[in-house]
C-alpha cells in the first residue's frame, strides 16, 4: 500500500491552487484511468485533489448554436444527451464505442481527454518505457506493435492515444476550457495533445495544476452529415486499430462544401486530417476524390514492422466512411 493524501476541492480555483503548489499532486475525477495506474505502479501521486463534486457537470447550449460540456459530465450522460445525438452524432457514437456502460457511467469528459496510452509496455513496469520513465528506452520498438503509431511517432515513443471521444472532438473543432493560476484558457482539441518528439512523457500541452473545466463545441455547418467509424479486433470495447470521425457537407450538385476529419488509433494524439480536408473541399464527392484525399493524408505514414496493415486499413476506412456519408447527404 502506497500512502497518499486526499483532499476534496470546493471550487475550481481551490483545486488549481492545491495541485499547482505540490509537484506530486494530481486531480481526481472519475478515476477510471488514474486509479488503475496507481494500482499498477505507473503513477504514485502524493496528493489527490478530488474535483468530481465541483459544479462542472452541466451541458448547456450556447448562443451561437454550439454546446458547452462541463468537465465532470459523465460519458454516458454526454452520449445520451438529445442535443449531442441530434447535432453531433459522431461524438455520441464515439463515446458509445469507447467503453462499457459501467465505465461510461463513471468516466468524465475531462478525464477522457487525459487518459493515457494502453501500450502494453507502458503498463508493464518491468519493461523500459520513455513515456513512463524518460530516458529508459522504448520497448515497443522491435516488439509487439499491432496497436501502435503509423503517423507522427518518434524514436522515443510509438504509442497511440486511446480516446475515441477525443477523435470526434478534434474533428468537431471543439475547444478545451481550462483554469490555472494564470486564469482561463481555451485550447483547440486538435492542438491539446502532443506528438512524442523528445518528450513522450508529456501527453498534453497542459502545465502542472491546469484543470480542465469544460469543452466547447461550435455549431455544426448547415446540412452536415457525420459519423464515427471504429475498426477493432473485437466488437466488445476493444481499442481502435483505426478509427475515423468525419463530417461532410455537400452542395446540391454533389460538390463537397466542407469536410472535417480525424483519425484515431494511428498517432500519439487524435490525428486531424488537414491534408485530406484540403483535397476534399470544393471537389466532387466521388470515390476517386476520397481515395486521393486518403493518399494525401497517409503519404507520410511510417508503419513499423508488424503494423504495416494499418496504412491500408486507415485508407479504406476513410474512403468507406466518406462514401456512406455521401449517400446519406444525397438522400
Amino acid at each position: 500500500m502506497i500512502p497518499f493524501e486526499y483532499r476534496r476541492a470546493t471550487s475550481a480555483q481551490e483545486a488549481v491552487a492545491a495541485v499547482a503548489e505540490r509537484p506530486g499532486a494530481a486531480f481526481l475525477g472519475g478515476g477510471t484511468n488514474l486509479v488503475d495506474h496507481m494500482k499498477l505502479g505507473i503513477a504514485a501521486p502524493e496528493l489527490l485533489v478530488d474535483v468530481s463534486r465541483l459544479p462542472l457537470d452541466g451541458i448547456e447550449e450556447t448562443a451561437g448554436g454550439g454546446l458547452r460540456v462541463g468537465a465532470a459530465v459523465r460519458n454516458s450522460d454526454l452520449a445520451a444527451h438529445p442535443v449531442v445525438r441530434a447535432r453531433y452524432p459522431a461524438l455520441s457514437r464515439a463515446l458509445l464505442s469507447g467503453a462499457s456502460g459501467q465505465l461510461r457511467n463513471l468516466a468524465t469528459t475531462g478525464g477522457n481527454l487525459l487518459q493515457r496510452t494502453r501500450c502494453v509496455y507502458f503498463q508493464d513496469v518491468t519493461t523500459p518505457c520513455n513515456k513512463r520513465d524518460p530516458g529508459s528506452g522504448c520497448s515497443a520498438l522491435g516488439g509487439y506493435v499491432r496497436y501502435h503509431a503509423i503517423l507522427g511517432a518518434s524514436e522515443h515513443c510509438v504509442a497511440v492515444h486511446p480516446s475515441d471521444m477525443a477523435v470526434a472532438l478534434a474533428a468537431l473543432d471543439a475547444r478545451v476550457v481550462t483554469e490555472s493560476t494564470d486564469g482561463e484558457q481555451r485550447i483547440p482539441v486538435a492542438d491539446f495533445h502532443r506528438l512524442p518528439g523528445d518528450h513522450p512523457e508529456r501527453d498534453t500541452v497542459l502545465s502542472h495544476g491546469q484543470l480542465i473545466t469544460a469543452i466547447e463545441i461550435p455549431a455544426p455547418p448547415a446540412g452536415v452529415v457525420a459519423d464515427y467509424r471504429k475498426v477493432r479486433d473485437r466488437a466488445s470495447y476493444a481499442f481502435a486499430l483505426v478509427s475515423v470521425a468525419a463530417e461532410l457537407a455537400l452542395e446540391s450538385g454533389g460538390t463537397i462544401r466542407s469536410a472535417r476529419l480525424a483519425f484515431g488509433g494511428v498517432a500519439h494524439r487524435p490525428w486531424r486530417a488537414r491534408r485530406a480536408e484540403a483535397e476534399l473541399t470544393a471537389a466532387p464527392a466521388t470515390e476517386h476524390t476520397f481515395e486521393r484525399a486518403a493518399d494525401a493524408e497517409l503519404a507520410d505514414a511510417r508503419p513499423l514492422d508488424g503494423n504495416e496493415f494499418k496504412v491500408e486499413l486507415a485508407r479504406r476506412t476513410l474512403v468507406s466512411t466518406l462514401q456512406t456519408l455521401t449517400e446519406q447527404a444525397q438522400q
